[in-house]
């Protein structure tokens, strides 16, 4: 029987003993220093031996929740102190990500740096937290990955990946100068709706990199924990590779984006070696069938593969792909159409889009893809059993994309909730 887990993050040599030690009603998230020798207790959970302690660590997280992991760690100081700390500074471990977490909006739309807190659900048992990061005081929150929030400080445009339940945190450069340089020299709102995500750093295997990009303006930045400056990945050259699509996903630790204009599936990040204008050239990784000539394109990770959906805008109908990679060489991948879902739900929206399970969450109907639609609609619900739609806001729309026009509709459903990711 093995003795100990893989090692997550060194462990420093406790100065203290146990003799008088209690225990603190409220324990903090920070670890405590394990000693080299745990005096166990004579019965209960805390007599258990170390092997078994570790084995059990060990399953827990595998399961995927982080939430599961610290709360092993509170049951009893011994379980604690002969536990790795579940800490990793470089936030590269995807194991110690809130992978299953999404944070949402309020019922009313609330930002949650406004409230100064995130509501954080799990996709996976629809349990719910809310954590309250002291930062979001002096940040705005600009992406979320894996669980990870990426903030921008509204005064120094410094920007922080956040762990919001370890509050680990990893600074990157500002934003100013090659904002200013690159995207907007006159109109300043458009560092409003900045995106952004975090991906595998390409030079070295125990760091991160922040990639961000603008709504409305064709340029895209990235850099990593200790740059100096921003770099910049990708300029509309007018040479008919806009990514007008807007549609990126993180992916296995690099960015992929979907070309409106060629009907391609670039990888922006790591970029690629080939430069324009000292400029990176985004490496096609795959060519979008010609299903419709006004098309959105959409990418999601469903089970660990990427999907590919095509919107005809005229039409309400979905063309379904299974995006298949090139594991090596390069070279351009291959795309299988899908019919069916199973027990897969879609949501799929301009910013970001989601996958989870009808067997998880009841409430949502399998098979089926929710998305909004350009004449105002704020939740389409769309079968692929039926390949007919329904609004279901219809009868309950709260804006009409300019104002408020009437109060919230409440009790706000499962869906609604998601649709604010």
């Amino acid at each position: 029987m093995e003795r100990k887990l893989p090692p997550i993050a060194p462990a420093r040599p406790s100065t203290g003993t146990l003799a008088g030690r209690k225990r603190k009603s409220s324990a903090s998230l920070a670890p405590v220093a394990p000693s080299k020798r745990v005096a166990r207790a004579s019965r209960g959970w805390a007599s258990l031996p170390t092997d078994i302690v570790l084995l059990v660590l060990r399953r827990v997280l595998a399961g995927g929740d982080i939430v599961d992991c610290i709360a092993f760690r509170a049951v009893c100081f011994y379980w604690r102190a002969c536990t790795p700390p579940l800490r990793d500074p470089t936030l590269r471990d995807r194991r110690l990500r809130p992978c299953r977490w999404v944070a949402l909006c309020g019922g009313d739309a609330v930002r949650p740096d406004d409230a100064c807190e995130i509501a954080l659900f799990n996709t996976r048992t629809a349990r719910r937290i809310r954590a309250h990061p002291p930062e979001l005081r002096r940040h705005r929150i600009v992406g979320f990955t894996d669980g990870l929030v990426i903030l921008l400080h509204k005064s120094t445009t410094a920007v922080r990946v956040l762990h919001p339940l370890t509050r680990i945190a990893v600074d990157l450069p500002p934003l100013a100068r090659v904002y200013r340089q690159e995207v907007d020299r006159w109109w300043k709102h458009h560092l409003l709706d900045m995106n952004a995500v975090v991906c595998d750093s390409a030079n070295s295997p125990s760091s991160i990199a922040v990639v961000v990009w603008f709504r409305w303006r064709e340029a895209v930045f990235a850099a990593e924990a200790g740059d100096s400056d921003w770099k910049v990945l990708y300029r509309d050259r007018g040479r008919g590779s806009s990514l007008l699509s807007k549609s990126m996903l993180p992916f296995q630790g690099k960015l992929y984006a979907t070309s409106s204009a060629s009907r391609q599936i670039l990888q922006l990040y790591p970029p690629s070696l080939e430069l324009d204008d000292d400029v990176p050239v985004p490496a096609v990784v795959a060519h979008v069938p010609d299903v419709h000539r006004f098309s959105r394109y959409f990418l999601v990770e469903v089970g660990g593969r990427m999907l590919l959906v095509v919107h005809p805008l005229d039409h309400d109908r979905f063309a379904l792909f299974v995006v298949h990679l090139r594991r090596s060489g390069g070279g351009i991948g291959k795309l299988i159409p899908v019919k069916c879902l199973g027990d897969r739900v879609l949501f799929l929206n301009r910013d970001r889009c989601m996958s989870v399970s009808a067997r998880d969450l009841p409430s949502l109907m399998g098979n089926s893809i929710y998305f909004s639609q350009n004449n105002g609609s704020p939740v389409v619900l769309h079968s692929l059993v039926t390949k007919s739609s329904e609004d279901l806001a219809k009868h309950c729309q709260i804006h009409n994309m300019v104002d408020r026009i009437r109060p919230s509709v409440r009790p706000f459903t499962i869906a609604d909730h998601l649709f604010t990711y």
